[in-house]
């Protein structure tokens, strides 16, 4: 299936898996490129060193193409940055957008730049500073989301800009695709449909804990990291939309302290990424140290498998999902079903 997305970064499906926190590993996204999708490495809870450990292993699964997601905010963002270009990473995804020098070092070294967005304006901005194709998640979509659905999020993108847009936020099936590809998009990303696939790492409980969920069992809260974050309903999660503000504060220091100490940043570096965080999405500083809460409440959950103290980010699509396919499987159900439908189409009169 041959869209704009398949053209520029050389894969044979329009279909992304978006590179999660604690999810997006070597395993899950060399699995995803060997059938044919864009997959990404979510480097945001890695170290530098795990980084570049994790390009490596995934080139030695697959000699298909692959990308990096990257906080444009991070400290050593130049330097990862440069460990992309030199190890010849063909996508950078951004969930927060990269300024202009940066967008222009990796368009000069070949690497295709897609920052994910999440209204028109910001889909305009990243395409005059040169990004190649943008990401656009309505509020389906698990993590951080907008209000806005999809449905009116995308078709508000594509007037804005002429690059490719991809489609995330609800998509889980040939439909999705079918219906994205209808309104102009290049393709689909998914998050939660990858994380319930075989080759995904998360432990089986927690895995079943998703399958067990029905539409009504996710919720937008603020009270993770202090912005809208699309969770599974949890008793963790129940306490802490009940808790008060300094216990929340308290609870966010602790889990900063923790995750200083997982990455090795020194406290300086996570100030100064503090700082970018507050002025790039002006927050008060309540909700930048509130942000310290969602690497370490996110892997207990999808790394140590507990559900009981563990934040788990979810789309809502975890209630439409009862099986746990291989991410070959996935790709091509999603491709056939969506051909099949777009036949159909075609004897509409």
């Amino acid at each position: 299936m041959r869209t704009a997305l398949t053209e520029l970064v050389g894969v044979r499906h329009p279909i992304v898996q978006t590179g999660m926190g604690w999810v997006a590993g070597p395993r899950l996204v060399s699995a995803t490129a060997e059938a044919g999708g864009l997959g990404i490495l979510a480097s945001a809870t890695m170290t530098y060193a795990e980084l570049e450990a994790a390009i490596k292993e995934t080139r030695s699964r697959t000699s298909n193409p692959f990308g990096v997601n990257l906080r444009a905010d991070a400290a050593d963002a130049p330097d990862r940055v440069d460990l992309i270009i030199r190890e010849q990473v063909k996508v950078a995804s951004f969930a927060l957008a990269p300024k202009p020098d940066m967008i222009a070092k990796l368009n000069d070294a070949g690497v295709v730049v897609i920052p994910s967005i999440g209204a028109a304006r910001h889909a305009e901005k990243v395409a005059k500073w040169g990004a190649h194709a943008v990401i656009v998640q309505g509020g389906e979509g698990g993590g951080h989301t907008g209000g806005v659905a999809t449905t009116l999020l995308l078709p508000s993108v594509l007037d804005a800009v002429d690059i490719p847009v991809i489609a995330a936020g609800g998509f889980f099936d040939g439909r999705g695709l079918a219906a994205a590809l209808a309104y102009g998009a290049a393709g689909i990303a998914m998050g939660t449909r990858f994380l319930l696939t075989q080759e995904s790492t998360v432990p089986s409980a927690v895995k079943e804990a998703y399958l067990q969920r029905d539409l009504n069992g996710t919720v937008v809260t603020t009270r993770v990291d202090g912005l809208p974050h699309r969770v599974l309903r949890t008793d963790l999660v129940n306490h802490l939309e009940q808790s008060g503000k300094l216990s929340s504060l308290t609870r966010a220091v602790t889990n900063a302290a923790k995750f200083r100490k997982h990455t090795g940043l020194s406290w300086r570096n996570m100030i100064k990424e503090g700082l970018a965080m507050k002025h790039g999405k002006d927050l008060t500083w309540s909700q930048v140290i509130m942000a310290a809460n969602t690497p370490m409440l996110l892997r207990a959950g999808l790394v140590e498998g507990r559900t009981d103290a563990g934040v788990l980010a979810s789309g809502q699509v975890a209630g439409m999902l009862s099986d746990l396919p291989t991410c070959a499987e996935l790709i091509n159900t999603i491709v056939e079903d969506a051909e099949r439908i777009i036949d159909k189409l075609r004897d509409v009169r």
